[in-house]
């Protein structure tokens, strides 16, 4: 199986500005994220970032790195772009690696690459797994996801989803999946999908898979029993994969 790694990258975060260029054990956080994404089956691992420092940053580590637009409303966009650049097939199989991951499993990464390989009739696949923790199912900041019996996205949400009526709103074990930022799809659908309507949904949740759902596209979950690191999307998010990967490398 072939395909590509692309990692989307701007410095205009608002929970976190600069957060590519986070400095984790000596090495920029996108530098980290590049280097665990080329621990997977990819044939090319790429940042596409709108920022020339993180281009220069990206170079002085020798990761390969594409410079795209700055205006772009989402991710997606960015990697459609990116897909440009780089002259990849309609066909061609792109695998998204959020750039605030420096923890990502590489075999999430293959996983969800052959499930969208597997799945012709969708567009997307993309990772969750089990939720066990009731602080993370009610933080907004953890974005959970629902599944039909296909193993296809119903919905994903910021808010507690599913909601446990008979437990006055409480996680029920088993049942909460919380979302991986971790996207595949097809080069030509990435080039399609910034030519898609924006939804409301998408926009009341700030969650761009949902104009995918929205439009009646397909989405397959990979449920994953590996657990990846912690993101960083928070000051206190950073100092806690600051701390682990310190830990590692004693």
């Amino acid at each position: 199986m072939s395909f590509s790694v692309i990692v989307p990258a701007r410095l205009a975060s608002t929970r976190l500005p600069n957060k590519p260029l986070a400095d984790i054990a000596g090495l920029p956080m996108i530098v980290r994220v590049a280097r665990r994404a080329a621990l997977s089956g990819a044939r090319q691992v790429v940042v596409a970032t709108d920022s020339q420092e993180v281009l220069q940053a990206c170079a002085e580590h020798q990761v390969k790195a594409v410079l795209t637009r700055a205006d772009h409303a989402s991710g997606s966009d960015r990697l459609a772009e990116a897909c440009e650049l780089l002259g990849l097939d309609g066909d061609d199989l792109v695998v998204n690696v959020q750039g605030d991951e420096p923890l990502i499993a590489p075999s999430m990464i293959d996983a969800c690459a052959a499930l969208l390989r597997d799945r012709p009739q969708c567009v997307m696949s993309t990772v969750a797994h089990a939720l066990d923790d009731a602080s993370e199912y009610a933080n907004p900041n953890v974005v959970k996801l629902v599944t039909d019996a296909q193993g296809l996205a119903l919905y994903f949400s910021r808010a507690p989803i599913p909601f446990w009526r008979d437990g006055a709103g409480a996680m029920q074990a088993g049942t909460a999946l919380r979302h991986v930022g971790l996207y595949a799809y097809h080069a030509g659908f990435l080039r399609r999908f910034p030519t898609l309507a924006l939804s409301p949904l998408e926009q009341i949740e700030s969650l761009e898979q949902l104009r995918v759902l929205w439009h009646g596209e397909k989405i397959a979950v990979h449920v994953s029993t590996e657990r990846p690191g912690p993101g960083v999307d928070t000051p206190e998010d950073l100092e806690r994969v600051r701390a682990l990967i310190a830990a590692q490398t004693r």
